[in-house]
């Protein structure tokens, strides 16, 4: 029969599902416990050990990784001792135990961690387990294509403003850290996220959430996990975990139902004319796509009658043209106004005022791709003046070379 520690944030003698049944009493909860709080003994003894740990959505194992990452996250070191033992009882080795204050170190702190070895080797010495040694095995292989985003998103954030961070992310936390073969790329996750939950960082849960799932965790087990948790950090951080797990399942399910190839044909493509706040003349707009989650990607083909241009503009992310018909003129802010013709691939930089349209005796067509950031691929700005329209009539033609 599974044996269960109390995690009061007090020490005491963790009493066993087993020794509680043979007490005079039957409970879990210590008799001081009902003594002053008999609502939370009864809630102790019916809901958390009654129902929570026993439940089968989470393996006995994974509910004990959960619990000590989450203790030892949150700072609380006094239950880490009883942890341990459950943890053991529960099949997590000597060696996995003191790899999650390893891990730990780098999200919760060192202090956090180096108190919770003192517990660990407190319970390891009174239990006799042999003092587990580190690992020497073969580095485990990471996600390469979740490895790739995640220093790309890395780049765009910390890197320009603390490369220093940076180059310990990179070669400490996921180069060494998370390759360990101490605890699997599965278990790491499984205490990562229990350990941003634990501690309310739920704007970090998003990206290890996804790395959990990609490296086994099943969504059941993550909302388990969740579940869990709340009796152990609370109920508001449990809480405010549930809409960004809600997001990312959402999003990973929209993915996989879009894994098959779409084709649009030509004849259902919609065809829409551009806004007056935006475009000068006439302007059709067809073919536009957007690629499914998690993509960013998305586009369309512009048709500019003559003497028809965009408004000034800027792209988050940058955009790429490919003329495909006609002449046409383009000019970034602060330069001279460029021609354009079919064949020519025209690349925007992000965050770069510019406008492009068709040269005043001759239509254009275009096909513009540009990606999302934050679900924004565009920002719009001022019409382009007749007078800086004016500026590409000195433009060298080469539309008819």
């Amino acid at each position: 029969m599974m044996k269960f520690a109390f995690p009061l944030l007090f020490s005491f003698a963790a009493l066993s599902h087993a020794e509680a049944q043979e007490s005079d009493s039957g409970r879990i909860a210590p008799d001081e416990v009902y003594e002053v709080a008999p609502g939370l003994g009864q809630y102790t003894d019916d809901v958390l050990f009654g129902r929570v740990w026993p439940g089968e959505a989470l393996a006995p194992r994974d509910r004990s990784l959960v619990v000590l990452s989450a203790l030892i996250s949150m700072g609380q070191t006094g239950p880490v001792g009883s942890h341990t033992r459950i943890g053991l009882e529960n099949g997590l080795t000597p060696a996995e135990i003191g790899e999650i204050a390893t891990h730990l170190a780098f999200y919760a702190g060192w202090p956090y961690a180096i108190a919770a070895v003192y517990e660990m080797h407190e319970v390891f010495q009174n239990q006799g387990v042999e003092m587990p040694v580190d690992a020497d095995g073969t580095p485990l292989e990471l996600n390469s294509e979740a490895e790739t985003e995640r220093q790309r998103e890395m780049s765009e954030g910390i890197t320009a403003t603390v490369p220093q961070l940076a180059d310990a992310t990179n070669e400490v936390l996921f180069d060494d850290l998370w390759r360990r073969p101490t605890l699997s790329t599965r278990d790491r996750s499984l205490v990562t996220i229990a350990s941003l939950a634990a501690t309310g960082k739920a704007e970090q849960l998003p990206a290890y959430l996804n790395r959990a799932l990609d490296n086994g965790l099943t969504p059941a087990e993550a909302k388990e996990a969740i579940h869990h948790l709340a009796y152990y950090s609370g109920w508001p951080n449990a809480v405010s975990a549930v809409p960004v797990l809600e997001e990312v399942l959402s999003a990973r399910e929209t993915a996989e139902t879009s894994a098959n190839i779409t084709v649009v044909p030509s004849t259902n493509a919609e065809t829409t004319t551009g806004g007056e706040d935006n475009f000068t003349g006439v302007a059709e707009v067809s073919q536009r796509f957007s690629a499914p989650q998690p993509a960013r990607l998305g586009g369309g083909v512009v048709s500019f009658e003559a003497s028809a241009r965009t408004a000034w503009h800027t792209h988050p992310l940058g955009q790429t043209l490919y003329i495909t018909d006609g002449c046409g003129w383009v000019q970034s802010e602060g330069e001279t106004v460029q021609e354009v013709k079919p064949g020519d691939i025209v690349v925007i930089p992000p965050n770069t005022p510019h406008w492009h349209g068709a040269s005043a005796s001759e239509a254009m067509t275009h096909l513009a791709v540009s990606e999302a950031q934050d679900g924004t691929s565009v920002t719009w700005m001022e019409l382009v003046t007749d007078e800086e329209y004016a500026q590409g009539e000195s433009a060298e033609s080469k539309c008819n070379a």
